[in-house]
């Protein structure tokens, strides 16, 4: 009986699928399309917890099953990642869009990255207070014990690795080696790394315009490849966010997030405003927020359901190019420096938010000005390093709270509704690293606000 319902089960998804590849067929928006499976998702994911409990194995089997397009779809965006940045990277030395201000454009983003993270952390801290949060109340059982002892070795690592070795971590020791994303900072190197190729091409070029030409051609044509996978990868996502969302929705525990629900209000409101924080800087700049919403969407709503900043950036990067109008190569400095530096989310809202939580437990007033001044500047320079993938927020939290000497037990004590507060804190982080691309490019006078300003659906044309 157990198999029949599995095969019903996999069978209804299979229906969606076709329904949202009828509509791609018809040539409904990529948007819509992406909201459609989003909808989907959460409806089918909650009806099938209600048929058959959370942790019932026809659950378990069938969600295993989903994982297929899902999970998937997750690995196919990560596959092209590394591949994009450098091809990207290099590519935009060779069309010179950044032989002249590489220096400008890179201070740009990295100052807007670590700037808005130390926005979000001083929002993080406000919302805390105001729901009077109490690290104290929180309870522990099997599961957060577990996850307090896995932090605590966590903790050991963090403590081992000083702020100039940090710092070295960020270089390609071994490019090859970065480009498979095996280091947290790989993303980091592979940038540096693309540079180097690209200075030594722009030598090259004054010296022998000949060679330099050839390479040129070989980089366009392998870029032009490049960006072709990714548009068939990305024509994936409404498949891929119907099945990641129906594996939230259907696997979620839902009496541990009532029991913290408290928590959870209050980092959303926490988030919602650094999101608003970020129109503001958009208005500032003289460009529509309307319209910085309405195009970002599918990119956003890609990062909520698969909880993966690197998994979004191929997704990211296009947006920003083909909708927002931003140049390829400040798109891909932002997109890249936002998967390791200035998290909006992860490494500034929720480090905050722990920080003042546990700060009376070790006789320290969360009130006190010089102590919210130092959280937030400590909460800043730690966010450079913290990887786009699971268990960044983790880190980051590891990192502000054993700096300021703080407990690290709460980090294990807030596992059951880590996945529900991560999915926001993944799209505040990919909202950071775009809304960066944007007004860098807008303070260079790079930005085509002609291709911003273009209201008509044509939302990645893919």
């Amino acid at each position: 009986m157990s198999t029949l319902l599995i095969i019903a089960n996999i069978i209804i998804l299979l229906l969606f699928i076709i329904g949202l590849y009828t509509l791609q067929k018809k040539h409904v928006s990529f948007s819509k399309r992406v909201f459609i499976g989003l909808g989907l998702g959460i409806v089918f994911g909650l009806v099938l917890q209600f048929a058959y409990g959370a942790k019932s194995d026809v659950l378990k089997t069938t969600i295993d099953w989903y994982n297929i397009v899902g999970n998937g779809y997750v690995k196919l965006l990560q596959m092209i990642v590394m591949p994009l940045v450098f091809i990207s990277i290099v590519s935009a030395f060779t069309k010179l869009k950044l032989s002249n201000n590489i220096g400008k454009i890179s201070s740009l983003i990295l100052g807007i990255l670590v700037g808005t993270t130390a926005i979000a952390a001083a929002i993080g801290i406000a919302s805390t207070l105001a729901f009077n949060l109490d690290g104290a109340q929180l309870q522990q059982g099997a599961a957060e014990t577990a996850r307090i002892e896995q932090v605590g070795q966590k903790l050991g690592d963090v403590q081992n690795t000083s702020l100039p070795q940090k710092i070295v971590s960020l270089l390609p020791a071994n490019p090859f080696q970065d480009l498979t994303g095996e280091r947290p900072t790989s993303t980091i190197a592979v940038v540096i790394f693309a540079a180097f190729i690209g200075a030594a091409y722009l030598g090259i070029k004054r010296k022998n315009p000949e060679q330099a030409e050839l390479f040129s051609k070989i980089v366009d044509t392998l870029h032009t490849i490049t960006m072709r996978v990714v548009t068939l990868i990305l024509r994936l996502t409404p498949f891929g966010v119907l099945a990641i969302m129906t594996k939230v929705t259907a696997t979620s525990d839902y009496n541990a997030i009532w029991q913290l629900g408290k928590f959870v209000v209050a980092s959303y409101v926490a988030l919602i405003i650094m999101f608003i924080v970020h129109l503001l800087l958009l208005a500032f700049a003289g460009l529509n927020p309307i319209t910085y919403v309405k195009k970002a969407f599918p990119v956003l709503t890609f990062a909520f359901t698969s909880r993966t900043s690197a998994g979004a950036l191929p997704l990211n990067v296009k947006t920003q190019t083909q909708d927002l109008g931003v140049p390829e190569g400040i798109a891909n400095f932002a997109g890249s420096f936002g998967l390791s530096i200035g998290q909006n989310g992860c490494a500034g809202t929720y480090p905050a938010m722990l920080a003042v939580m546990v700060a009376p437990l070790a006789g320290v007033d969360p009130l006190s000005p010089s102590f919210i001044l130092l959280l937030i500047a400590v909460v800043a320079l730690s966010s450079f390093g913290v990887a786009g993938v699971g268990g960044g927020a983790t880190f980051a939290a590891l990192l502000v709270l054993s700096s300021l000497n703080l407990p690290i037990a709460i980090v294990g004590l807030l596992i059951s509704v880590e996945p529900l507060i991560d999915m926001g804190r993944t799209a505040l982080n990919v909202s950071g690293s775009m809304t960066a691309g944007l007004l860098t490019s807008k303070a260079t006078k790079d930005l085509d606000t002609n291709v911003y300003n273009d209201t008509r659906d044509n939302s990645l044309t893919v």
